[in-house]
Formats: C-alpha cells, sequence, structure tokens
C-alpha cells in the first residue's frame, strides 16, 4: 500500500499532467491515463479519503490549467501581486470542491468494487463537471470531453457534447483502472474489450452525416488587429483604432462578402461614431459595400449598456434591432461584479475597464450576413456549448468575435480555440472566431482548424465557409441525451442501492 503522503503527491501530479491532455499540447490519451490514477486511489479509500484526494486532484488540475486567471487581474486587472495570487487560490480551491465532492459521493454510495469504479466514479465525477459548468453563472474549463478534439471521440460531440465525451473518457479511465487493479483474466479481457469498443463507436460515429452543404463557399475576412490593451480604452483613442481596422479591411473589401472586427474592435458606442464609421468603411471598387460586423459597445437611454457586435451593409449603415447581437453570458468579475453589496472593494483593484456590462435577456435573432442567417456569439460564451445550441438551427454558420488579450500569453486562447473545435463539431457548423489578438481561425464543420493567425500579429485571414443545413442531435436535443447517457450508466448503482442497500463487491 502506497503512503498517504505519496498518494496526495502521486494524485496532485496526475491532475496538473492532465493539462497536458489539452491544448496547445493536445496528448489526448494522457486524459485517460491521468483520470485512470485518480480513481486508482479512489477505489479503496473511505469516503473522507476520496474527498480529499478529489480536492488535491482538482488543485493540480485547475492551480495549472487556470493559472491564465492570475494573469488577467494581475497584469491586465492590475490587482497587486499578493491579492491576485490569494484570490486565484480560492478560486482554484472552489473549483477543486467538485472533482472532491464526486470523490465522496462515490465512495459514499457503494463499498469498493465494480460498480464503485466502473460506474459510480465516472457518472459522479462528470456529474460534478456538468455542475460547475452552470453553477455560480458557470466555468466549464478544461472538461475532459475537449482533451478529444483529435481523437475518434470528437465523432460523438453530435451526439452527446463535449459532457458526453467527458463520460466515456472518465468510463475509458475507470476501465484502464480496473485492468490494473483486477486480477482475474476474465475480467481483464472484458475490461480490454469494453475499452476497445468505446473508440469502434466513436469510429462509427464519424461514418454518420447529420448535415449538408446549403449553398456556395463565402469568401470572408477575419480581422485581427493586434491593438494593445493599454492603448485600447484610452480617452480619444477610437478614431485612431476604428482607422487602423478600416486599413485592414480595405486590402479585403474587393475579394471578401463578409469582414468581421473582433470584439470590442470599436472601443466606444457605436451610437456615438455611427455617422463617421459609416463614411470610414470600405467599399468595393464597383461602390457596393460588403457585409461588415464589428464588435463594440451598445449603449442604451436609461444609461446600461451592452458588449455587442453590430451587422453594417449596404442596405443599413444604421443597424436595426435584428442586425445587433447584444452579449448574454457574461465573465464574472471582468464584465459584472457578481455579490456587487459584498464585493464592490474588489473594483478598486481589478482596473478593467467597461466591467460593469448588462446582459442581455430573451432570444436574439440570427443576423443576416451575406444571405445566410449567422449564430453570432462573444468572447466566453462560445465555452457554452447548450446555450449556443438553441441559436444554431437555423444559422448556415457561427461567428465568434474575442478580445482574448486579457489572457496573455497564456494556456487560455489555446484552450479557448479548441472550445471552439467542439463547438463546431456538435454543431455540424464552420465556426469562424475573430480574436484582437488572436487565436483568430476557421474551423470546418467537422470541428478542424483549416487555417488560422499566429497571436499577437496584425493581419487578416482570408478564408471561405460553407453554409450548412441540417441539425446534429446535439443541436436538436441539447444536453439531455447525454444525462440520459449518465443515468443510463449510473443504474447498477441504483439497482445495487435499492435491492436493500447490499453494497457487496459483487456488483
Amino acid at each position: 500500500m502506497i503512503n498517504p503522503r505519496w498518494q496526495d503527491a502521486i494524485v496532485l501530479l496526475a491532475g496538473a499532467g492532465l493539462v497536458l491532455s489539452f491544448a496547445p499540447f493536445a496528448y489526448y490519451p494522457l486524459a485517460i491515463i491521468f483520470t485512470a490514477t485518480l480513481f486508482y486511489f479512489w477505489s479503496k479509500v473511505t469516503p473522507a479519503r476520496a474527498a480529499w484526494l478529489g480536492f488535491v486532484f482538482g488543485l493540480g488540475q485547475f492551480g495549472a490549467g487556470a493559472s491564465w486567471v492570475y494573469v488577467s487581474i494581475h497584469e491586465f486587472g492590475f490587482m497587486p501581486a499578493p491579492m491576485a495570487a490569494f484570490l486565484v487560490f480560492l478560486f482554484v480551491a472552489y473549483l477543486s470542491l467538485f472533482p472532491a465532492i464526486a470523490g465522496w459521493l462515490q465512495a459514499r454510495v457503494m463499498k469498493p468494487g465494480t460498480c464503485r469504479l466502473i460506474f459510480a466514479a465516472p457518472v459522479l465525477l462528470v456529474l460534478m463537471e456538468w455542475m460547475r459548468g452552470w453553477l455560480m453563472t458557470g466555468f466549464p474549463w478544461l472538461n475532459l470531453g475537449y482533451s478529444q478534439s483529435n481523437s475518434l471521440l470528437m465523432n460523438l460531440a453530435p451526439l452527446i457534447g463535449v459532457y458526453g465525451m467527458s463520460l466515456v473518457v472518465a468510463i475509458l479511465a475507470a476501465l484502464a483502472a480496473s485492468i490494473i487493479i483486477w486480477k482475474g483474466g476474465l475480467s481483464r479481457l472484458l475490461a480490454i474489450a469494453l475499452f476497445a469498443s468505446m473508440f469502434f463507436i466513436g469510429w462509427a460515429a464519424g461514418i454518420v452525416q447529420f448535415v449538408e452543404p446549403a449553398g456556395k463557399k463565402i469568401d470572408i475576412a477575419l480581422l485581427q488587429g493586434n491593438v494593445p490593451l493599454s492603448e485600447k480604452w484610452k480617452p480619444g483613442a477610437s478614431q485612431q483604432i476604428i482607422s487602423h481596422y478600416v486599413a485592414l479591411s480595405r486590402d479585403v473589401v474587393n475579394s471578401s462578402a463578409i469582414i468581421v472586427w473582433p470584439e470590442g474592435a470599436v472601443p466606444d458606442s457605436w451610437q456615438h461614431v455611427s455617422d463617421w464609421l459609416a463614411i470610414s468603411l470600405p467599399r468595393r471598387q464597383n461602390g457596393s459595400m460588403p457585409d461588415y460586423l464589428i464588435g463594440t459597445i451598445d449603449t442604451m437611454p436609461g444609461g446600461e449598456y451592452y458588449n455587442a457586435a453590430i451587422s453594417i451593409s449596404d442596405s443599413n449603415t444604421k443597424p436595426e434591432a435584428n442586425e445587433i447581437y447584444r452579449k448574454q453570458h457574461l465573465v464574472p468579475f471582468g464584465e459584472f461584479l457578481p455579490f456587487k453589496p459584498i464585493l464592490g472593494w474588489l473594483i478598486d483593484y481589478l482596473k478593467i475597464p467597461m466591467s460593469d456590462f448588462s446582459s442581455w435577456q430573451g432570444v436574439q435573432p440570427d443576423i443576416e450576413l451575406s444571405g445566410w442567417p449567422v449564430s453570432v456569439s462573444i468572447c466566453y460564451e462560445d465555452a457554452f456549448g447548450e446555450e449556443l445550441a438553441k441559436n444554431v438551427s437555423g444559422a448556415a454558420f457561427l461567428i465568434n468575435v474575442s478580445e482574448d488579450a486579457w489572457f496573455g500569453d497564456s494556456l487560455a486562447p489555446h484552450q479557448r480555440l479548441q472550445m471552439a473545435q467542439i463547438r463546431a463539431r456538435e454543431s455540424g457548423r464552420y465556426f469562424v472566431r475573430a480574436a484582437n489578438t488572436g487565436i483568430t481561425a476557421v474551423i470546418n464543420e467537422k470541428g478542424e482548424i483549416i487555417s488560422r493567425l499566429e497571436q499577437f500579429t496584425t493581419g487578416v485571414l482570408k478564408a471561405s465557409v460553407v453554409p450548412i443545413e441540417g441539425q446534429t442531435p446535439y443541436v436538436r436535443f441539447g444536453n439531455s441525451l447525454f444525462l440520459a447517457l449518465l443515468i443510463f450508466w449510473f443504474l447498477p448503482v441504483l439497482y445495487v442501492r435499492l435491492k436493500g442497500g447490499k453494497r457487496s463487491l459483487k456488483c
């Protein structure tokens, strides 16, 4: 038996090592190996010990994988380093509670045995991952399913989404742990067969086509302005920044049907600059204008303001209500302050401009660009797959405008690009993203990155997107199929519990 201190060290390193399975490293088999390490140590300990091991695993996973939070609030929010480090620790500790609760529950509901290892542990770990994605506005980062963006399991995304992929990864991890733990030859052979069958199912799922092209390719240009945050929000900087994007647009105006400016490319209310913007936007040689999608700020008469994207075209140089998308899912502390009566003092330290946005409530129609309905999202919103799925059914493709400068040269922009790959595969749609400092990219309906710009460079990404029609099961049903699969895999545990509470090794 391994000494508890060594167990803690191994589990902590496993949690940190899990980050290597995500972008930019993308060693996706490690997601199975390191989760199997956690399950191995969970398999025979008490509920209290399992909770502690889950917490330690979370400290490694989120301490390494979400370290970019420190960059955001210290380097760009100008919070003093000791306070920033302390708040990041509290944040990581909060996230670590989810695997801790999963560990406690799986040991509480079942004694050591097959049910606990194969059925309880994977279900409860992923159940907590799902809850983390919506509780307290949600933080769906570093979900196990994201690690599989380059594996056969990616083909499951149109069916069961990223959480369903997480469940499959967790089941594979449990099977891997069981192969090590079980001594019997037949049990091991069954575990190996089931392990292999998961990848066969992933391969077979890739054969099924749920969507099809709806029209000819559309030429699109994505602008990466690389405007420093230190310059972006200076008083009077708007016109200079707009001129910068106008110059980039001029180079591609004759070859593009759609030109996309990133989040906050106009760092001012579009109402304040609409006349000047309409005059300045480049036109083609024949006098016509491509369709522009521009990240900006939308202000209301009551004083509230929204992080927005507006469409400007030949038919309307001042966008109407159906040509404005206002962000709905805001970033805590970056775009709004939760628990303001208690945490209001943080505003003095988080010197982030425009950090008290309003969240738009209600359904917003797709924005029409180049004659096609397009589902628009802003930055962090593309981390919430089920929310995007609600707006995808009638859209021809997806556009996300982002400001990733807040993350600096950290893991976050790469992790966000990987999330976008999953969103594209879930929806069966091309997904394009224009980000101020990168990573600007075009992703096809299979989740493959077909072109991109390097970070921290100024440039224009020219590409073609194919409009798509049809609905994947994930778009149609959201997380319902994942939750049904979660319950199905938990049935053996429920059966044993309901049959007189006998938590035996025979399960």
